[in-house]
């Protein structure tokens, strides 16, 4: 997730209870986000699931939470892969 300069200190602010709740997701088997070391504002995440159902609920939770408004409109680039 590439995030803008202008939108960096708002979404280091709201970073730390996304993963807080996302670890107490039922399904949440591994959840990473840290900063690139080499491209200012780019944080690699890394998420397992136990299944499809526990990344179905992460996606939900996500959406309706406030980190979902903190990152609004910054594109992602993900990879699903499943078992």
């Amino acid at each position: 997730m590439d995030v803008p300069a202008d939108r960096l200190a708002a979404v280091e602010a709201a970073l730390a209870d996304h993963v807080r709740l996302t670890h107490a997701e039922p399904g949440c088997l591994f959840f990473s986000v840290t900063p690139c070391g080499e491209i200012a504002g780019r944080f690699i995440v890394s998420e397992i699931f136990a299944d499809e159902a526990g990344f179905a609920l992460h996606q939900a939770r996500g959406a309706a939470s406030p980190w979902a408004e903190v990152t609004k409109d910054i594109p992602r680039q993900y990879e699903i892969r499943t078992a």
